[in-house]
């Protein structure tokens, strides 16, 4: 195979369907990949799988493999995903009941495991806290190692149509296929690099074909409403052109992928994955075509040996309330309200953790502006995390008692309470993690 076509079917978890659809039915793909996953979501999922055992997996990987199959299927597209999250087993299991009811028999669909370390983090010194993780207790909730290309390799390689894994690093789901398919030798660190690259260039789907990239009057992009999910044609060498389907909205030019490819990242020259240190301080991308972009140049160096580990604990509870102010003096009394609430809060102070009140539009993202007697209106919001849900809910209930407790003219209260999940990270050998796959109830060793 001298080409091969990789789509993005999703770049995070509640992304958009349709876009993944017309890829399936349209894009003459090899793969369609879809990447759900980020740090929050994962231990979320560890929660639900907690409550549930049958849970854990993407909440929309019901919807999203209802919708993609059949043209999959038909097309001869396989499928690579991380919606497994916590439990790829359910997720592949799931998978499997939708192509039944589908009518699509003799579907191969593989989960990949062993990215849940949880009971080999205890010892581990969390960068974030500065202190092991055995010292939460049973506040620990998830322990997640990005793993790379061994188990999805290792399922491709056996015939798998679909592969469900949990937390991979997210441009190992785009590498996978190109060593599957081309047999890049585990230490071709500049093919390995230039796989790397194209699956960042991927992985965040519409971010690279206009849809974080807009800005009005700046950058302008043309059927934004549209906007298609990209395609990468990768060579045997790793190098790739970006583009989308015809007839999409959106735009691929060389300003959207080098924006992509800075995206999240630190050093250029030292991509941190697992499989190898990836190289982009030389590539070039060069237009050769109306949305279509090549990407020359990446490389790569020995991996460090070491996987990042994404640890998620329980950090108190979440209270939030939020009230609107119209019309003249708005800002003023937006900021009495804020006063108001955190006096009458004073005496849970003991409670809470850390406390912010904000007007949205005035001061909420930015810090301040000196434009406040032009302001036609503000919302007010009161958050505050709490030890306790008790007093976390408390904080919605002052916001609520502004109605008639002051200021003038307060509406549309709106509260909530949530417990939080707080991340941490930190690193652990590579060696350490064993990833499996399990397919039609048989289990295998990744190579």
């Amino acid at each position: 195979m001298s080409i091969l076509r990789l789509g993005a079917g999703a770049g995070f978890q509640g992304d958009r369907i349709a876009p993944a659809v017309d890829l399936a039915e349209r894009g003459k793909l090899d793969y369609l990949i879809f990447e759900c996953l980020g740090e929050r979501t994962i231990a979320l999922a560890q929660q639900a799988r907690s409550a549930d055992p049958t849970k854990g997996y993407d909440p929309l990987l019901e919807r999203r493999m209802r919708a993609v199959l059949p043209a999959c299927v038909r097309n001869g597209t396989r499928i690579v995903t991380n919606m497994g999250a916590a439990n790829p087993r359910a997720a592949a299991e799931k998978t499997r009941a939708v192509a039944r009811e589908l009518g699509l028999t003799g579907l191969r669909v593989a989960a990949v495991t062993g990215d849940d370390v949880v009971d080999q983090v205890g010892d581990l010194v969390l960068d974030e806290t500065g202190k092991p993780a055995s010292e939460l207790g049973d506040r620990l909730v998830s322990a997640n190692a990005y793993i790379g290309i061994d188990g999805l390799v290792a399922a491709l390689n056996a015939g798998a149509d679909v592969v469900i894994c949990g937390r991979a690093s997210d441009p190992s789901l785009f590498l996978a296929p190109l060593v599957h398919e081309f047999g890049w030798a585990r230490d071709d660190w500049t093919r390995l690099g230039r796989g790397i690259l194209v699956g960042h260039l991927l992985e965040c789907a519409a971010q690279i074909t206009g849809g974080y990239f807009a800005d009005p009057g700046l950058k302008d992009v043309p059927d934004l409403a549209n906007v298609g999910h990209p395609l990468a044609e990768v060579d045997s060498d790793g190098n790739a052109v970006i583009t989308k389907l015809e007839g999409t909205g959106g735009r691929v030019s060389r300003a959207t992928c080098i924006e992509q490819m800075l995206y999240e990242i630190h050093d250029p020259a030292r991509y941190l994955q697992p499989d190898v240190v990836a190289d982009f301080s030389k590539v070039n991308f060069k237009e050769i075509g109306p949305d279509r972009v090549a990407v020359t140049d990446g490389t790569g160096t020995k991996a460090t040996g070491l996987l990042k580990v994404s640890v998620g604990y329980r950090d108190g509870w979440f209270g939030e309330g939020q009230i609107s102010y119209a019309g003249a003096n708005c800002v003023a009394r937006g900021n009495l309200a804020i006063s108001l609430v955190r006096e009458r809060l004073a005496q849970t102070s003991g409670a809470i953790i850390e406390q912010r009140g904000e007007l949205i539009g005035v001061n909420s993202v930015w810090p301040s502006t000196n434009d406040t007697a032009n302001t036609a209106e503000v919302r007010m919001r009161y958050a505050a995390r709490c030890h306790d849900a008790i007093s976390a809910q408390t904080v919605g209930e002052e916001v609520e008692g502004l109605y008639l407790a002051g200021p003038a003219g307060g509406g549309g209260v709106t509260k909530s309470i949530r417990e939080v999940l707080a991340i941490a990270s930190t690193l652990m050998p590579a060696e350490n993690v064993a990833t499996t796959f399990e397919m039609k109830g048989a289990s295998h060793e990744a190579a």
